[in-house]
């Protein structure tokens, strides 16, 4: 059989297992499965390269197993995440694009700073923190993960990414985001340059759509907690409040469908220059916020 026919089977499997991405997907399939660059491979789909053996077998698997909607990261068993790639699986969110904008506002703020100290809440799979710590040698990272499975994949990329020489150190700790300024990080209580975080934020009975998120997505990392899904998050905005120096600032994820209610969790004298940052499709995915100096004007 020819590459480029077992390419096409597939593609055409995915597609009619609603996979959205299917030739893409197939050939990132292919890539792993053959142990190829996914240059490498294009070129042996150029030459019309025959193919057999275990690896067409090995192939053939992923497909089924994509093809019934398992995640194409838990399959490969790494995510992309900006200019670092990420262990990822089950137990852990795959971390997603939306969430790559956000870490990009947190970077930007991070380069505009000599030595900034940066917190990431609710870190996942380390996502956040390591792709910070990769782009902002001189930031000073923070990560905190509640759930110990989680938190066990963020200390793998962390370890990785460290020993790799791709980033600087980040401090990784076990504990809950929620009153982090008095519990696991009340060292760094008024320190913070910036908080950043992707907390849990879908509403209790709401169920994602693709079944990728829906089952297979840990239900920690989707449901904030309460009718709106803001119960998690507004803990985290409290958690922000006492780790923030004055001036520093605030950036948190949330769905495209709750940028007014979230700007609501930070009305008040504590806040200003609050506003809603758009995702590269244009829907409202994150909040920013600015603790507030003495001598800003109210």
């Amino acid at each position: 059989m020819l590459l480029a026919e077992l390419l096409r089977d597939a593609r055409s499997r995915l597609a009619a297992a609603g996979v959205p991405t299917p030739a893409a997907d197939a050939e990132l399939l292919a890539a792993y499965a053959f142990g190829l660059p996914r240059g490498e491979l294009a070129g042996a789909l150029l030459r019309g390269a025959p193919v057999d053996g275990l690896p067409v077998t090995a192939f053939e698997e992923l497909v089924a197993e994509r093809a019934r909607r398992v995640p194409l990261q838990h399959l490969t068993g790494t995510a992309p995440f900006r200019t670092v790639e990420l262990a990822v699986g089950p137990g852990v969110f795959v971390p997603r694009p939306e969430t790559e904008v956000v870490a990009g506002l947190a970077i930007e703020e991070a380069l505009r700073l000599r030595q900034p100290l940066v917190v990431d809440l609710c870190t996942g799979s380390g996502a956040i923190a390591v792709a910070v710590a990769a782009e902002v040698p001189a930031a000073r990272v923070v990560a905190v993960e509640l759930d110990p499975l989680a938190h066990a994949w963020a200390r793998r990329n962390v370890d990785v990414a460290a020993g790799g020489r791709h980033t600087g150190a980040v401090d990784l700790r076990l504990g809950d985001a929620v009153r982090a300024d008095s519990g696991v990080l009340a060292d760094l209580a008024g320190a913070a340059d910036v908080v950043v975080a992707n907390p849990p934020y879908i509403p209790e009975g709401a169920r994602p759509v693709d079944p990728e998120v829906a089952d297979h997505d840990p239900g920690f990392a989707l449901y904030g907690g309460g009718a709106d899904g803001l119960d998690v998050p507004r803990g985290v905005v409290s958690s922000a409040r006492g780790l923030l120096k004055a001036g520093g600032l605030f950036v948190m994820e949330h769905g495209d469908a709750q940028g007014v209610r979230a700007r609501r969790l930070v009305e008040g004298s504590d806040w200003h220059d609050v506003r809603t940052a758009e995702d590269l499709t244009g829907r409202p995915r994150a909040l920013l916020a600015r603790r507030k100096c003495q001598t800003d004007p109210p």
